[in-house]
């Protein structure tokens, strides 16, 4: 069970790379959507294996010029499916498409502003740069790389904020250096992230340890990304006597609802926590892929966000908090 969506029907009006992995989809949804602010996403139903599934994806830009949803997502291939499903779209595809909605709302009452963008993790970042220059804000931009050819938007991000975007080419240069990064920030500043898991922790230590406010520090992470390669999984439910096969391109979350075993649910990125599941024990290591659960709880393994997190392999006994029969 979760929150209930307004779907409509989105026609792919066109798609073109951005990058050898990225690339951009352009969506004409049947009826216009309402106003939506920078960091919005979108949620899109995708065939997975002969699944349903529901993948999230942030907003490029606002669609004022002509009403279009523009999206961009980079194949993985040793993901859950989703990007896979996406690329394999085609113009005049039709697909369903829920109204904008945002958890990573950027906020307008900052001294100073840093964005920071980790790969893909671009996307929902590109709106904000637009709606703090146009707004005359005080703004950084860093744009984290493995790669040149990999940098999507980055010429057009150049053309906007000048000096004050900087495209750092891990590949050249190594690992961006957080520290020197939020050092100069003012003690009101703002600063929002988006990229891997492993980013994101190292960007909340060094925040942390740097004395900065929590409130401060604004974040979205990669549904996918964890410190495991996907894996196929056994989950055993002792309360309904049932083991569940979890295939290595199916979530959790998803395995459940496809046995009748009704979980509440909503953002399916791993932010809202209500798809929680206690661990009774796990015989691999867990990957906590969530940004709900704090490192304590995550070093704990006594709970796990059903949506995006995921043991390495090996079986998980899990109790739900749904307590109601399942399904045959």
């Amino acid at each position: 069970m979760k929150f209930l969506d307004t779907w409509q029907q989105a026609t792919l009006a066109a798609t073109r790379a951005l990058t050898p992995t990225i690339r951009l989809f352009e969506f004409e949804p049947s009826h216009r959507v309402g106003a939506w602010t920078p960091g919005s996403h979108i949620r899109v139903r995708v065939t997975v294996d002969g699944r349903v599934e529901v993948r999230c994806y942030s907003l490029i830009d606002d669609g004022s010029a002509d009403a279009r949803l523009r999206i961009a997502v980079k194949l993985s291939e040793n993901g859950l499916g989703g990007s896979r499903a996406m690329w394999a779209l085609k113009a005049g595809d039709v697909v369903d498409i829920s109204e904008p909605d945002n958890h990573f709302e950027l906020g307008l009452g900052a001294p100073s502003y840093t964005l920071v963008a980790g790969g893909v993790g671009i996307t929902p970042l590109v709106s904000m740069a637009r709606a703090l220059k146009r707004g005359g804000r005080p703004l950084r931009f860093f744009y984290a790389v493995r790669s040149r050819e990999e940098a999507a938007f980055a010429d057009l991000l150049q053309s906007w904020l000048g000096e004050d975007f900087h495209l750092w080419i891990e590949n050249d240069a190594g690992r961006l250096d957080f520290a020197k990064l939020v050092e100069p920030i003012d003690a009101e500043g703002e600063l929002y992230f988006c990229g891997p898991i492993a980013m994101l922790e190292a960007v909340r230590k060094t925040w942390e340890a740097a004395g900065r406010p929590m409130s401060l520090l604004r974040y979205e992470s990669f549904a996918s990304s964890g410190h495991y390669a996907n894996q196929a999984f056994t989950a055993v439910l002792p309360r309904f006597g049932r083991e569940l096969q979890v295939a290595a391109h199916q979530t959790l979350l998803s395995a459940l609802e496809e046995a009748g075993i009704e979980v509440l649910s909503d953002c399916r990125r791993g932010e809202c926590g209500l798809c929680t599941v206690d661990i009774l024990s796990c015989d691999a290591p867990v990957d906590h892929r969530d940004v709900f659960l704090s490192e304590a709880q995550k070093a704990e393994n006594r709970k796990l966000c059903a949506c995006v997190s995921r043991p390495s392999g090996g079986r998980i006994e899990i109790d739900t908090a749904y307590r109601g029969p399942a399904t045959a």
